[in-house]
């Protein structure tokens, strides 16, 4: 979608008629997703600067700058044999973790990321949805390798909205309304004893793994909160729940359609996140201090996952096939293990720094401060 979206903008002169002011007036600059590169190439075609915004990880796009370099050195297209390889030039990735599949269309990728590499370095300035104290490294590297003075760590993002504004797609109707009785189930629970479990919006799993989930969540003897879309199985006609897993989880478990996610991990009832690891997840866990287990599946979440694990240590993967003794075990470790109970700690210490960022003189108001700035001199 967003290749064919490109393709329309450099055929068409609409949007560069807009830019130029022959339907309004004219633009003094451009503020754009960063993949919509075919947007910045008009932009640039009338003088105007372009301000890009990056709604992932800094780690994320890292790996997209590196893209022919990860081809160069032979870790794309990946080999099932060499897929936990390190990357060594982008620690601490292993070629598991990059954000591409063996499915993926790597020719068409390579033409993709190359003209959006192109397009960062012509950027005015670029803002980044994260902030300096969770990826300093990753930063400075962005403005190392496409040579602009202006990478603005602006996030978290969400912070910036009301936590009834603040969850994705209501508006759009694309997403189920979010139950809010649910809040007030978590309100009955003990501090801290609640695994809250989502995949996201777009992450799926068969039936044979919604019934092992199921049998996970209910035998670990741990209060929860699941969320179940209505197409969270694909080519069934709604998620069916295994026979006697309501009754044995009753009092203790909460299944919804779908959660105030903000909300629900601000909580002070949900103590641990089973998350996909998409980079909106992975952002609101960290500014609520909560661990995680992670479970990615594809595009970023692979990435977002391994800087849980292995750089921050809030978290861990659940890997391979999902088996309910498996996913009992990971649960208690993360909910009663000393292993948990550290990475709680950190997490915690994260919370706090994201705090910090939006106080006066804070890395995140300073970067806003810095693009107002920035816009109003243009």
């Amino acid at each position: 979608m967003i290749v064919a979206m490109n393709t329309a903008m450099e055929a068409s002169v609409a949007f560069r008629d807009v830019l130029a002011g022959e339907r309004m007036p004219r633009a003094a600059c451009l503020f754009v997703d960063s993949s919509l590169f075919g947007a910045q190439k008009a932009a640039e075609e009338l003088g105007l600067p372009t301000i890009a915004l990056r709604t992932g990880s800094a780690a994320c796009f890292n790996c997209i700058l590196a893209y022919p370099m990860l081809h160069q050195n032979g870790y794309l297209p990946p080999e099932e044999s060499q897929l936990d390889m390190p990357v060594k030039e982008l620690p601490p990735l292993r070629v598991r973790d990059l954000f591409l599949s063996s499915r993926a269309d790597h020719d068409m990728l390579s033409k993709f990321l190359a003209k959006a590499t192109h397009a960062a370095r012509s950027y005015s300035a670029l803002v980044l949805n994260t902030f300096e104290a969770l990826e300093t490294d990753e930063l400075e590297k962005i403005g190392d390798e496409i040579g602009i003075a202006m990478v603005l760590a602006t996030g978290p993002l969400h912070r910036l909205s009301s936590k009834t504004e603040g969850t994705a797609g209501r508006s759009c109707n694309v997403l189920p309304h979010e139950d809010h009785t649910c809040i007030e189930w978590l309100d009955t629970q003990i501090t801290g004893s609640v695994l809250y479990v989502s995949v996201g919006s777009l992450a799926c799993m068969d039936s044979g793994e919604l019934s092992e989930v199921a049998w996970g969540l209910a035998n670990s003897g741990q209060p929860f909160l699941w969320v179940v879309r209505q197409d969270l199985v694909p080519g069934s006609d709604g998620p069916c729940l295994p026979k006697g897993f309501d009754d044995m989880v009753m009092g203790r478990g909460r299944v919804t359609p779908w959660a105030p996610q903000q909300e629900v991990l601000a909580h002070r009832a949900v103590g641990g996140f089973w998350t996909h690891n998409g980079w909106n997840s992975t952002l609101e866990s960290v500014a609520e201090g909560c661990p995680m287990i992670c479970r990615p599946q594809f595009a970023d979440q692979m990435m977002n996952a391994r800087y849980v694990d292995a750089v921050w240590g809030i978290g861990f993967e659940l890997e391979g096939e999902l088996e309910r003794n498996k996913i009992g075990e990971a649960i208690l470790k993360l909910m009663k293990g000393s292993e948990g109970e550290a990475m709680r700690k950190r997490a915690g210490e994260l919370k706090k720094k994201v705090a910090s960022c939006f106080e006066s003189g804070g890395s995140s108001l300073l970067a806003i401060n810095e693009l107002i700035d920035h816009v109003s001199s243009l």
